[in-house]
């Protein structure tokens, strides 16, 4: 079975290294969202792309789920003691990374290429995307005026009220070379258990150019994916989430944080839906909405609960599809 996978943010890594545990490099192609990347200290940075591409090479920290296992922090606490900003931490090996990723960007190489040409440096047989090779950049609506992605997520730790989002140059962005091909050969699609407003709906948004980025909360369907099962994982237990502002984004937005809700959001999108088993209650309503359920563990605390939680995916969409 040929799998694309849509993520982003730690929930969206783990599974998707979850799939790469199960499939064969040819049969994985993980499509990252590329919303929250910015410029800092000069650096591009590519927040999403990197927790999952550090963790399908083993190399991402266990305890955040972000950033490098065993990492310094040299050059930043030096740069703050200079005057520097120290919101957004750089750790020393993660910072040659973004070293090498801006110079060859400034050299004209596309970031699927750079993104490609890391993951085999880092031993990831698997293809890992950006969702596209031109900028898109999440801004965030608050009661405080517009911010971008990161000054709201990392800087102000999401403290200011949502009132939406916007995706400033997703009009003209194309999806990253070979993204699309790969969405047209696969059997199925998964979108992982990542934020729907700001991790999902950008790559949604660059594959279907038909939902207003103003105004529409609803992505349209993929229309290279229609045919095929699109199954989605809700990012949201129990009404909150495990990591992340998504629960609280759907209250400040009148919406209550639910899977129930989070099943809505995609109503159109995705054709089979999975939810932990504390929220079993909710199966006939999503089943309402004209979706195959499936209720299962969906927390992922160790590899293995990964593993068992991509297996049962794929025997999902793959038993009736």
């Amino acid at each position: 079975m040929k799998i694309v996978a849509l993520a982003g943010g730690v929930g969206g890594a783990k599974l998707a290294h979850g799939l790469a545990q199960i499939l064969k490099p040819e049969e994985l192609t993980i499509i990252v969202n590329t919303g929250d990347d910015f410029e800092h200290y000069g650096l591009y940075i590519c927040p999403d792309l990197d927790t999952v591409c550090y963790t399908l090479a083993e190399l991402a920290n266990p305890e955040t789920g972000w950033g490098r296992v065993d990492e310094s922090w040299n050059a930043i606490e030096n740069a703050s003691k200079l005057g520097g900003l120290d919101w957004f931490k750089l750790g020393d090996r993660d910072l040659g990374t973004h070293l090498e990723r801006t110079r060859r960007l400034k050299a004209g190489d596309p970031l699927s290429q750079i993104t490609r040409d890391f993951c085999k440096a880092w031993g990831v047989e698997h293809t890992i995307l950006p969702m596209s090779d031109q900028s898109v950049r999440t801004m965030v609506d608050t009661d405080e005026g517009e911010l971008a992605f990161q000054e709201y997520f990392v800087h102000r730790r999401c403290e200011p009220r949502v009132k939406g989002f916007r995706f400033v140059g997703v009009e003209e962005a194309e999806p990253a070379s070979g993204a699309k091909e790969a969405i047209e050969s696969a059997d199925a699609i998964v979108i992982c258990p990542s934020n729907p407003w700001v991790s999902v709906d950008p790559i949604l948004k660059v594959f279907s150019l038909t939902a207003s980025t103003s105004s529409a909360r609803r992505p349209a369907p993929l229309p290279v994916g229609e045919g095929k099962p699109v199954v989605a994982i809700s990012p949201i237990i129990g009404g909150e989430t495990v990591k992340g502002p998504a629960a609280k984004m759907y209250r400040e937005l009148g919406i209550e944080p639910s899977a129930l809700a989070v099943a809505n959001h995609y109503r159109g999108v995705i054709t089979h839906f999975v939810m932990d088993a504390v929220d079993s209650q909710l199966t006939e309503s999503v089943r309402g909405l004209n979706m195959r359920t499936l209720v299962t563990n969906t927390l992922m605390k160790s590899h293995e609960d990964r593993r068992q939680l991509a297996q049962a995916i794929l025997q999902f969409v793959g038993s009736d599809s």
